[in-house]
């Protein structure tokens, strides 16, 4: 039985080792409805990036749309993007009187090494070390927390962290939830590939308390590979960070903060009409919001996609919301 025993381990770690040395995600072709719509954006205005201090020391970026009212928004890029896709957004959200904030997330840019962190949580705390810096220089504003797509994902899990006594509102547009979620598409669209047997391995070694191997790639994107500054691959303790955490929905509905989720009634990533029956019930009292006729990206950097976010934000920062 001993030898048994020990037999089984050894093909058990031998398994697990081979899908950790082998098992690689593969770049998918780039995906058209992703980055098409950037064609037509004029990225003439893009703010020039500006950095600030993370608590290990590591300089990170971030691009500010400065305005003079009362309002800050804190504007969370979506996967891959280094905040270059917010640009137009970021401009509407300007246009409506906020100071608009759009950090570069560690990974991404050229901020970090690519694809990585160092650990699961790190996101966070940058997020809370921007905000240590941000917080002294607008003493009396009111601060939003809005996210797309991955970006929406995080935003969820800053609703679920100690973060979330950092904002006043949160939005959400297309967010990206945990794998299995009924809102996401076969294959995300096309969007991602992911490594499922590395991932499941990562999953197991991590519940047994090793994270050696969190750096490895789990996931590629379909992205152009003419687009120099986005991230075409993450590695585990990336991917799991950035996104929601998977008590995302009982966090939300513990929450007392205004919130609103946005979603495209063309979506190619996600289905729209599933967002509502999954949220409505931890969070009846939720907006949500399909933009009938625009797609994942097009929630950005269309008219009607940025009108409805606009609206959206106007509705949460009036004073009968809260």
């Amino acid at each position: 039985m001993l030898w048994t025993l020990a037999a089984l381990i050894v093909v058990v770690i031998g398994a697990v080792g081979s899908v950790l040395a082998f098992d690689a995600p593969r770049r998918p072709p780039p995906l058209a409805s992703v980055s098409e719509p950037f064609k037509h954006v004029d990225f003439s205005g893009l703010p020039a990036i500006q950095t600030y201090s993370a608590r290990d020391g590591t300089k990170l970026g971030y691009r500010i749309y400065d305005g003079s009212g009362g309002q800050v928004v804190v504007l969370i890029h979506g996967s891959s993007d280094d905040g270059t896709g917010m640009h137009p957004l970021a401009e509407a959200l300007h246009d409506a009187g906020a100071t608009v904030l759009v950090p570069v997330l560690r990974g991404h840019g050229n901020f970090g090494r690519s694809g990585d962190i160092d650990y699961i949580g790190q996101l966070e705390d940058d997020l809370a070390d921007f905000i240590a810096v941000l917080r002294p220089l607008h003493p009396n504003a009111s601060f939003s927390l809005i996210g797309f797509s991955s970006g929406g994902g995080f935003v969820l899990r800053v609703i679920a962290s100690p973060e979330e006594k950092s904002f006043d509102r949160f939005i959400m547009i297309s967010p990206a939830l945990p794998p299995g979620a009924p809102t996401i598409r076969p294959d995300t669209g096309g969007w991602v590939v992911i490594a499922k047997p590395r991932i499941i391995a990562l999953a197991m070694l991590n519940r047994s308390g090793i994270d050696w191997f969190n750096g490895l790639p789990i996931v590629a994107f379909a992205t152009s590979p003419t687009a120099s500054h986005l991230t075409s691959v993450y590695s585990f303790r990336l991917a799991v960070d950035f996104g929601a955490q998977h008590d995302y929905l009982a966090a939300l509905g513990r929450s007392m903060k205004p919130a609103a989720l946005l979603v495209g009634g063309s979506d190619e990533l996600f289905f729209p009409d599933r967002f509502g029956p999954l949220f409505s019930p931890v969070r009846p009292n939720l907006p949500i919001t399909i933009v009938p006729g625009v797609g994942h990206i097009g929630m950005t950097v269309t008219p009607d996609g940025i009108a409805a976010v606009r609206k959206s934000f106007q509705a949460l920062t009036t004073p009968a919301a809260g």
